[in-house]
């Protein structure tokens, strides 16, 4: 029974639901989205999209192998430039050596470096030309200097004679301070000490100390001894070109022998002079 004011709920007749006439569906909100989404509409889109991005994926490959191609291609020119390319071969007409000294032929060290005349300058071993430079007679030490495009810088260090040591064949022996023969001469040179001392493999010692004095001895004071006589080595003695004999005695304090005898030569007392003895460097003598 229904009371009068009171609102009855009617359902609608099926007649008044309307319905999509393609495909018979409710015609709801989300029906007519979904009805413009159709699979062959969302696949031709997808497909375009993969198109665009394998054509983006091949430009960007093609990039990157161009910049690495062109970086290969930069490479091999400068490679090829620098080892092969005669911009870069070493041209033994463009060598600049120093320090031949008094005994270096220069015609020896332009013997080691001709061979590598022509080769890369970027493939020649300083370091064994170096060594080959020092076995050269006179040559203590040498050091070379790349000099881009095509040269080389040589600078020696000569292994100076500073003594001549009498010898039955050669006449003179010119030795270094390390007792190594640099050189010879038929006469004694006038600007170097002749050592007159024992011979034989038993006297090196002597020879030693001889030289151990010498190379106290200042240069300036050096050139102007006359000749070294020992037949001990703590038995030096050597006589100065116009002027008095030295008696050195050892080795030892060979620094302040030098000295002592460096302040006497220069004292007026000492001119007439004809030995000093600074064998004991804190008590010396002239007489």
């Amino acid at each position: 029974m229904t009371r009068r004011g009171d609102h009855e709920t009617v359902p609608a007749p099926a007649s008044a639901i309307r319905k999509d006439v393609g495909d018979g569906t409710i015609a709801t909100p989300w029906a007519r989205v979904s009805a413009r989404l159709r699979p062959d509409t969302v696949t031709q889109r997808l497909q375009e999209r993969l198109r665009e991005r394998r054509s983006a994926d091949r430009r960007l490959f093609l990039k990157r192998w161009s910049i690495r191609l062109g970086i290969a291609a930069v490479i091999a020119a400068a490679v090829w430039a620098l080892l092969m390319s005669p911009l870069f071969a070493f041209d033994d007409s463009k060598v600049q050596t120093s320090g031949y000294g008094t005994v270096v032929d220069p015609t020896d060290v332009e013997a080691i470096l001709a061979p590598y005349a022509g080769e890369s300058l970027a493939l020649v071993n300083t370091s064994h030309v170096e060594n080959q430079l020092t076995e050269l007679v006179g040559v203590q030490s040498a050091q070379i200097e790349k000099v881009w495009p095509q040269g080389l810088r040589v600078t020696l260090t000569p292994s100076e004679p500073v003594a001549a040591i009498p010898d039955d064949e050669e006449g003179f022996r010119l030795v270094n301070l390390a007792g190594e023969q640099v050189s010879s001469s038929e006469e004694a040179p006038a600007d170097l000490p002749v050592i007159d001392i024992p011979v034989g493999e038993e006297h090196e010692r002597i020879l030693s100390g001889v030289l151990a004095v010498v190379e106290e001895i200042p240069l300036e004071l050096r050139e102007s001894v006359e000749g070294v006589e020992a037949e001990t080595e703590d038995s030096i003695r050597f006589t100065l070109r116009d002027g008095p004999a030295v008696e050195w005695g050892s080795g030892e304090d060979s620094a302040t022998k030098a000295a002592v005898l460096g302040v006497l030569l220069a004292d007026d007392a000492s001119k007439d002079a004809s030995l000093i003895d600074v064998s004991a460097p804190t008590f010396p003598t002239v007489s």
